[in-house]
């Protein structure tokens, strides 16, 4: 049985990557230092890998931003804009298409969204409906040769075409994308002929495989393969999928003409069963039976049954051993954690050790005398099971004495809505942001040192307290019209919160990549949550003192802490989230009981939790939309509730936004210039929108006329009395050069349009 990754965390031990790629962009470091850089990695985790006894070694998995950035580039797909010639770009071309290029004459970046149901975004490919296809990029073919003349095994790991097609979006008018795949193929077949010989496998991701898929589409599957096996002719072909169970794909995936078919029985053990009885008879099977995508210790007994069952039906020379789906979504080495609770410590993986869990179930399964080893895995598993810290029977309580009335506001919007413009006496088209602003190298270096008790609690409070103090001077001089405090005291959205949740620990190097050089450290929920006391009160209420306007209270809300954790696996993710919605509800109350008018309760990842197959969908959504509704309707009448949302398709989910009875929603549009509003038109979304124009993942600073243009597209969808006009999202990973004019250029624009209606 050969074990192998699919993929490995990018970033390095120490975010080596991401200090390297921000001194880049800065203009600190040549190419050729960035280069090495990414050198000294690859080896570096290749060697990490082997040494935890994986044989088959993923290449093409590292990436400077993306994998389908990276992916568009390999097979010159630019879009115009950028001016590349000859479809080839250079890495400043490769960067401006993720990031975009400030300036006068800036060029917005291309479009990002989440990764299927994960944390992790996504540059999306725009292809023309005349789109040629070429192999523009060689850096795929270098790093095999760097990993071969180590002395590895390698597997070449890029997106299947059917994925890279799917998950693009037309440049320009629509039209069927899969018609390009018949220029597609002979690319992709060229690429393959060359790495052929050079590497002993080529891994195709298609997770739309995890989809629900038309007839049409699936039928596409089996000639495309055919033929790449037909150019493979040194090298074997495998196709990967993960993240769901094949469901209704099934049939169609497991008769692929490939060498290997990779499935994720993480999430769809349920199909192992089939799979077995129609696995075509010279398909090898690869079996995903260590989690991927989470950082608890996996239960070896139940792996090795199932590689048992399969190496009994298969021959163990037709089964593979691997984690779920890539590593890229769990942090880089468990061992890093020196200050972690030893007892939940124990209960976890992370990437090295998950390579570590793959050779261990192997060698279980092929006779190696493992029973010490596993026999401390049942230990750990059963520690964590009847620990007293998981459970708290008040939290159970609580849960269990919920009324329909605690998911219901008072009153319906449009009263509400006239109350507030009575009470709050916002202007038309009223301007705001999300929530942060720049987190500047000396509020982090501040946190640090209060953290690590190098400055005292007074020291801290009055450092932060100062920042707030300039971030109201700022707003007014710009114009707002509704202020936020800033949230300096906050190092993360959801981490913030869990820091101050019970039920919840904390981790020094739990880093994983978000977007670019964008790397998260994402809390453990590991027990039963409840919020012992308020976290916000006194800093919203410091800026509302010394405030000339009203300052929205700014929460996360509880689909979006439940997502953006590591989760508990023992119970259902809904009943953890309800728990969430209580602590975010006390925290709710505590704000108005205060004054605080406007409370922001953020759910920017209501759509990446909805389940990739349609059946389950509608569960999902009502859990969620019960949560929110939960955090939420403690609120009188008179209390504005706005949320916001970035980086999704709305379409699949516009009803369960309205569902939420937000009376104000904020979403990312600037980058689809405004054709996210769309789905708001076709549903007559009944509530106030803030369509985000200012687009805050690039540098560019947008001029006044530019958002002019995207408001004036927003009242063809939106009524002026219910728009509102905002950034797409918090500006905390921008410097105040860039926010500054961006929010006075915004406000500008505001005003315009305000006076043409």
């Amino acid at each position: 049985m050969l074990t192998h990754t699919l993929g490995y965390p990018r970033m390095g031990s120490n975010r080596e990557l991401k200090r390297k790629l921000e001194s880049y962009w800065k203009g600190e470091v040549l190419e050729d230092d960035l280069a090495s850089t990414a050198r000294s990695l690859r080896k570096l985790h290749w060697e990490n890998q082997s040494q935890a006894g994986v044989e088959l070694l993923p290449v093409g998995d590292f990436s400077y931003y993306d994998h389908m950035l990276d992916n568009a580039v390999r097979f010159g797909v630019i879009p115009d804009r950028y001016n590349v010639k000859d479809g080839k770009a250079g890495l400043d071309d490769y960067f401006t298409m993720a990031r975009g290029k400030a300036g006068e004459n800036g060029t917005p970046a291309m479009e990002m969204t989440k990764w299927f149901d994960t944390n992790y975004h996504y540059i999306v490919p725009e292809f023309k409906e005349d789109q040629e296809f070429l192999i523009a990029d060689e850096s795929l073919l270098e790093q095999v040769k760097e990993a071969t003349a180590i002395g590895y095994k390698v597997k070449v790991v890029l997106p299947g075409p059917l994925t890279f097609l799917l998950l693009g979006k037309c440049s320009g008018k629509e039209f069927d994308r899969l018609s390009l795949l018949e220029r597609l193929i002979p690319a992709y077949s060229e690429l393959i002929e060359r790495l052929s010989g050079s590497c002993s496998w080529i891994q195709f991701d298609e997770p739309v495989l995890a989809l629900d898929l038309d007839e049409e589409v699936l039928a596409l599957f089996a000639p495309i393969y055919r033929t790449f096996r037909e150019a493979a002719s040194y090298t074997k072909i495998m196709v990967a999928t993960y993240f769901c169970g094949l469901g209704e794909n099934l049939e169609a995936a497991a008769k692929l003409p490939v060498d290997a078919l990779h499935v994720d029985l993480v999430r769809g053990g349920q199909d192992l069963d089939a799979l077995l009885a129609s696995l075509g008879s010279k398909v090898s099977l690869s079996l995903g039976v260590v989690d991927g995508r989470n950082i608890w210790c996996a239960d070896l007994d139940k792996a090795v049954s199932i590689v048992r069952k399969a190496v009994q039906s298969l021959g163990s020379e037709r089964v593979l051993v691997a984690p779920s789906c890539s590593l890229l979504h769990v942090p880089f080495d468990l061992d890093l954690e020196t200050n972690l609770d030893s007892e939940i410590k124990s209960w976890m993986a992370y990437a090295r050790q998950k390579c570590s869990e793959i050779k261990l179930i192997t060698d279980a399964v092929s006779g190696v005398d493992v029973a010490d080893k596993l026999a401390l895995n049942r230990k750990i598993i059963e520690s964590r099971k009847s620990s007293s810290r998981v459970n708290k029977p008040a939290v159970a309580k609580r849960i269990a004495d919920l009324k329909e009335a605690d998911f219901k506001r008072i009153s319906a919007y449009k009263r509400r809505a006239e109350i507030h413009r009575n009470e709050l006496n916002f202007p038309l088209l009223p301007t705001t942001t999300i929530g942060s602003f720049p987190q500047t190298s000396e509020v982090r270096s501040v946190r640090k040192k209060f953290k690590i008790g190098q400055i005292s609690k007074d020291e801290y409070e009055k450092f932060m307290q100062d920042y707030i103090a300039d971030c109201i001077r700022r707003q007014e001089e710009i114009g707002l019209d509704l202020f936020v405090h800033g949230e300096p005291e906050r190092n993360d959205m959801v981490e913030y919160f869990g820091e101050h949740f019970e039920g919840y620990c904390f981790t020094s190097n739990g880093w994983v990549q978000s977007y670019g050089s964008r790397c998260v450290k994402p809390p453990v929920i590991y027990g039963d949550v409840s919020r012992p006391e308020a976290i916000t009160v006194d800093w919203i209420n410091y800026a509302r003192s010394i405030s000339k306007k009203e300052v929205k209270g700014m929460l996360t809300g509880p689909v979006t802490i439940l997502c953006w954790s590591f989760v508990r696996d023992d119970q259902p993710r809904s009943e953890t989230c309800r728990q969430i919605a209580l602590a975010v509800r006390d925290e709710v109350s505590d704000l108005e009981k205060s004054g605080v008018k406007v409370i922001q309760i953020d759910e920017p990842a209501l759509r990446e939790g909805l389940p990739l197959r349609k059946a389950e969908q509608a569960e999902y959504l009502k859990w969620a939309q019960e949560c929110f509704r939960l955090s939420a309707s403690c609120v009188e009448d008179k209390t504005q509730i706005h949320t916001h949302m970035c980086y999704c398709e709305f379409d699949e989910i516009i009803e369960a936004i309205a569902a939420l009875d937000a009376d104000v929603i904020s979403i990312e549009a600037s980058r689809s210039r405004m054709e996210l509003l769309g789905n708001f038109k076709d549903f007559s979304y009944p509530n106030e929108v803030g369509p985000g124009v200012y687009d805050i993942h690039s540098p560019a600073i947008p001029s006044e006329h530019e958002m002019t243009l995207l408001l004036e597209k927003a009242l063809e969808v939106i009524p002026a009395e219910r728009l509102w006009v905002n950034p797409d999202c918090g500006l905390k990973t921008r410097r105040w050069e860039e926010v500054e004019p961006s929010l006075i250029n915004m406000v500008q624009a505001a005003k315009r349009v305000r006076q043409k209606i």
